[in-house]
């Protein structure tokens, strides 16, 4: 299945969650509705979700001329995957970390902790940014940003349902009502799991790949799993990270977007 053809059945799977949502709440009128604010979702996601994402975490674009060495690495593995080339920003935190945005190739940017930098050589870097940039080249950074919106809409819209009583004020519809609040995030949850974790694996290999050295990426991952520090991070942005940035909370470990990253270093020692 091709990059788009699998991002178009996903965002399509995602706006059958909510049109499901929208009818379960409110009828024939909460259907149309849901329709409404799935394109604008759809819409805004294409657009938008970049912006959003580096705005909420203050990341601030860079030029070669501030960061020689990051924009150096990012130009020539552009060059090499045949990707135009990235905006470029740095997060200032210290949590070790990294990830990819944008709606195409075209108008994708690469954003990095000030924190992943202090602790990664020249090598263990390239293997990060060729993580990063085979997400841009499979188109996963749409996807990304999509089930991010898609999670927390869920979750404002069943909580409202419930604060407003839904269509009827039966004990019956509250309940159904309070399944939906849990429920609705949930199934788009499950959704983003079911994306994520496999996503990880082909962007290491292909990072990998990218770069030329396995374990140079597979050592990146062993030192950003080692260096995880408490972070301010929005839960339905984790999956875009490389790594799990919400390590250590037992609920968010249990759901967690990524796969084991004992597992991704095994896979990536095996290409060797």
């Amino acid at each position: 299945m091709t990059s788009i053809l699998r991002t178009t059945l996903l965002l399509a799977l995602l706006t059958g969650l909510l049109l499901m949502i929208g009818g379960a709440i409110a009828g024939r009128a909460g259907l149309l509705i849901a329709l409404l604010l799935s394109v604008i979702m759809n819409i805004g996601s294409y657009w938008y979700s970049d912006k959003i994402v580096l705005r909420m975490y203050n990341a601030r674009e860079v030029q070669a001329s501030e960061a020689p060495q990051l924009c150096g690495i990012v130009q020539r593995l552009a060059e090499r995957a045949g990707l135009p080339m990235p905006k470029i920003y740095i997060i200032p935190s210290e949590m070790p970390n990294a990830f990819a945005t944008g709606r195409d190739p075209k108008h994708a940017a690469v954003a990095v902790t000030t924190g992943i930098m202090k602790i990664l050589d020249y090598s263990e870097l390239e293997g990060v940014l060729g993580h990063e940039l085979t997400h841009v080249k499979n188109r996963d950074t749409l996807i990304s940003a999509a089930t991010a919106g898609v999670i927390t809409y869920l979750a404002s819209i069943a909580q409202w349902s419930l604060i407003l009583g839904g269509r009827d004020e039966d004990d019956g519809n509250m309940v159904g009502l309070l399944l939906m609040a849990v429920l609705a995030p949930f199934a788009a949850l499950l959704i983003q799991l079911a994306i994520s974790r496999g996503r990880e694996f082909a962007a290491d290999e292909g990072g990998a790949r990218l770069c030329g050295r396995p374990a140079a990426l597979a050592s990146a991952l062993a030192k950003l799993e080692k260096g995880a520090v408490p972070a301010n991070v929005n839960p339905s942005t984790a999956h875009m990270f490389i790594v799990n940035p919400l390590k250590g909370q037992r609920l968010a470990s249990l759901f967690s977007t990524h796969p084991g990253t004992e597992e991704r270093i095994r896979r990536l020692m095996a290409m060797q």
